[in-house]
């Protein structure tokens, strides 16, 4: 075997297996948002992860991919690659397209779950099948076209995105605020003064196990986007990693405390979360100390926008753009100040970090990626959702909202006793 042919094989495995970690984070979304809606509702939590397992792989497959990274001559669009057929040549890759597909399709899954949590307890199932068709086959890979493509429009301007802040979370936390403003608040979220009524986790414990799940992924999410088992910057990239998502939960600890007097485990959990996010645009391009002072950021950063967003009246049970939103904001321009000298030689070395004396050039093109992807995001979901609610409800109906999710469209409790009954006649007749 050839020094070459070791190399793809190596790369191949490594790409597999961080595509199967990112894959199982799908696990820590059904978890996390399973225990942090109410019992009557973990099952649609559950139904919904599927859909976005099985229709995202399906529709990124026939379409999704090819828009994203097919070959096109003016940077907006791919319009080849359809269902893996056709020439790809052009994208160089030490691996195969079927191997680069399996790791981009649990991208295109952790998109559209992004979005999910900001519309539980009240989504109507079908609504969100046709919301997860148009989310992964349209509205993230165009995004990811103009950022990752090789012939992406803001990609040769020069935006730096290792592993998507911007593409992925800013993209998926902008959908879910405009989802939750569409659909609108759960029934008792808010009195009718305004004031938050507070709707208690069902089960901390599996959320906080979601986490953990979600946070080892996260080292195939980062790590894995190197797409080579023998990068050397891998061993940096899981350190910075680490270090910011426990700055995140860390800084998280201590501002509760100061602020509620209390450490708050919903917080604490986002907070983790968020330091998880605000470094997948720069952790193969910041140091260990400027991933720190992010991942704390974006967890103080989080608390603040969720406070605001009670006090504007916008529900988002689990918090997906106080913690995709906002973080993947403060990640992708984080890049712009702390990018090392050298780290982005595929842009040249004038394009570095400002406090490195990188000049404003590289904080000006993470700005402009930053505001397309969010403008791009929330107009694009406010009006696919416009456009499903003619087709489809995509609200539930208050009876089956009030009874919860589960039962309601489901016709199955979460959780039963062995002397529990169901009628199922009379389930099929309702």
């Amino acid at each position: 075997m050839s020094v070459m042919e070791l190399s793809k094989g190596l790369d191949t495995v490594w790409v597999v297996l961080t595509a199967a970690m990112i894959l199982l984070m799908e696990g820590g979304f059904a978890l996390l948002e399973a225990g942090f809606v109410r019992q009557k509702n973990a099952v649609s939590i559950i139904m919904k992860v599927f859909v976005d397992i099985a229709f995202g792989a399906l529709v990124y497959y026939a379409f999704g991919f090819a828009i994203m990274y097919g070959s096109d001559a003016g940077g907006w669009i791919g319009t080849n690659g359809f269902m893996l057929k056709g020439d790809l040549s052009f994208i160089h890759l030490n691996i195969s397209i079927d191997t680069y597909w399996l790791f981009q399709s649990a991208f295109a899954i952790a998109v559209i779950s992004i979005v999910s949590g900001a519309v539980a307890e009240r989504i109507n199932f079908r609504a969100y099948i046709l919301l997860t068709i148009v989310m992964t086959g349209l509205i993230y890979p165009l995004a990811g076209h103009w950022i990752w493509s090789v012939n992406g429009w803001i990609h040769r301007m020069g935006m730096i995105d290792f592993a998507g802040s911007a593409v992925i979370h800013a993209l998926g936390g902008f959908s879910a605020l405009a989802a939750a403003k569409f659909i609108g608040p759960r029934i008792g979220k808010f009195s009718k003064d305004g004031r938050p009524n507070i709707v208690p986790p069902s089960n901390l414990p599996l959320a906080s196990v979601g986490t953990f799940i979600l946070w080892f992924g996260w080292f195939g999410f980062n790590a894995g986007s190197t797409l080579s088992a023998t990068n050397s910057s891998i061993g940096h990239i899981a350190v910075t990693t680490m270090l910011s998502a426990a700055s995140g939960g860390a800084a998280c600890i201590l501002f509760t405390m100061m602020r509620y007097k209390k450490a708050d485990p919903p917080m604490v959990i986002n907070g983790s979360l968020a330091g998880l996010v605000s470094i997948t645009a720069g952790c193969a391009y910041v140091s260990d100390e400027a991933a720190i002072l992010i991942g704390a950021s974006a967890g103080i950063a989080m608390v603040l926008v969720t406070e605001l967003l009670e006090r504007r009246q916008i529900d988002d049970p689990v918090g997906a753009f106080a913690v995709h939103g906002v973080s993947g904001s403060i990640g992708t321009i984080a890049v712009g100040l702390f990018a090392l000298p050298g780290a982005a030689g595929r842009i040249g070395s004038s394009h570095y970090g400002l406090f490195y004396g990188g000049g404003w050039t590289l904080l000006g093109i993470q700005l402009f990626g930053l505001l397309v992807v969010a403008v791009w995001g929330f107009l694009l979901v406010w009006a696919a959702l416009w456009l499903i609610n003619r087709v489809v409800p995509v609200r539930v109906s208050q009876d089956e909202e009030l009874v919860g999710l589960d039962v309601g469209i489901h016709g199955v409790p979460a959780y039963s006793q062995e002397h529990d009954f169901i009628d199922l006649e009379q389930l099929k007749n309702k």
